[in-house]
């Protein structure tokens, strides 16, 4: 069975998920739709499909990504769920909480599919995090994401652009919710914050510092875990992950009785794995990966951010 795909949306992003669905193993791409029909063709013809009206993209589809601007995504959503259409909807799921809820609430009425598009969750590295030892130690994460200045997502700030990806990263390998949230930021090269550095107190205890950043020298993604056993290092572009641990291969000749652990991956395509996952979820039943409730806990602390920030 093959999954009849329109995207919503044809910048940047959208662009690749046309390209990645009209390729897909249970895929397959019946429309492009954008605002800007120039672009929506543009993208349409390099993805061998045709460059649909609204209405007419979601009527012949049976699953629609929403790629646009997140100020759309409510009222793209809404269109697409009272269709009776499954829904990707990227990242974040809606500008408010309030949007977030009414989306989960139609999807959950209309029996569809409603999937968001974390798409960290899909990474190589990510499984590599999660089956590394010792993770269920953790007391602290530090995690950051910065990178040179682009002039795109520049319609929402570092933090929904951004950081959340790894808020969500954060919260799914805590397990729970912030119960206090404190941050910093600034604009720098649009009207939002182009910078944020948050810390997160859980109630558990534990805590976590996220930097976010859009107007950095050089690109960086790391993630370091503390436990009581030791400390996890992770370098997400250099694809290493090291585990310092009682027990661990390597020796540390100051601490004795001490190891570090090493591994790293081979990255695979987090976008094709990501859509793999929407289609399993409309065809198969299975649950997505990324459901509306975790959406809704990231735009959640998100929003906790940047209210923070002032």
């Amino acid at each position: 069975m093959t999954l009849r795909v329109a995207v919503l949306g044809a910048g940047h992003f959208g662009r690749f998920h046309a390209l990645k669905a009209a390729k897909g193993a249970r895929t397959r791409l019946v429309a492009v739709h954008d605002a800007d029909a120039a672009r929506a063709a543009a993208v349409a013809a390099e993805a061998g499909a045709p460059a649909l009206g609204l209405a007419e993209a979601i009527a012949a589809a049976d699953a629609v990504i929403v790629a646009a601007p997140t100020r759309f995504h409510f009222a793209l959503g809404s269109a697409v769920l009272e269709a009776g259409r499954h829904l990707f909807m990227e990242k974040p799921i809606a500008a408010t909480l309030a949007e977030a809820d009414a989306l989960a609430a139609l999807a959950t009425s209309r029996g569809l599919v409603l999937q968001v598009g974390h798409i960290e969750r899909f990474s190589a590295a990510f499984r590599a995090v999660v089956e590394a030892p010792g993770r269920d130690q953790a007391l602290s994460w530090e995690a950051a994401r910065v990178a040179p200045f682009r002039p795109r997502s520049l319609d929402v700030s570092v933090v929904l652009d951004l950081m959340i990806h790894d808020i969500d990263l954060v919260l799914t390998l805590a397990g729970e919710e912030p119960s206090a949230v404190e941050a910093v930021g600034a604009r720098v090269m649009s009207d939002h914050a182009d910078f944020a550095v948050a810390r997160f107190r859980f109630p558990s205890g534990r805590a976590a510092v996220i930097t976010a950043s859009r107007v950095s020298l050089a690109m960086e993604r790391r993630l370091r875990v503390l436990g009581r056993e030791g400390e996890m290092a992770v370098d997400f572009l250099g694809r290493s992950l090291g585990v310092l641990r009682r027990g661990g291969a390597e020796p540390v000749a100051t601490m004795p009785g001490f190891g570090v652990d090493r591994t790293s991956w081979t990255d695979h395509d987090s976008l094709e794995a990501e859509q793999a996952g929407f289609a399993a979820a409309c065809l198969d039943g299975l649950p997505p990966v990324v459901d509306a409730a975790a959406g809704r806990r990231a735009l959640a602390a998100a929003l906790a951010v940047e209210a923070a920030i002032g």
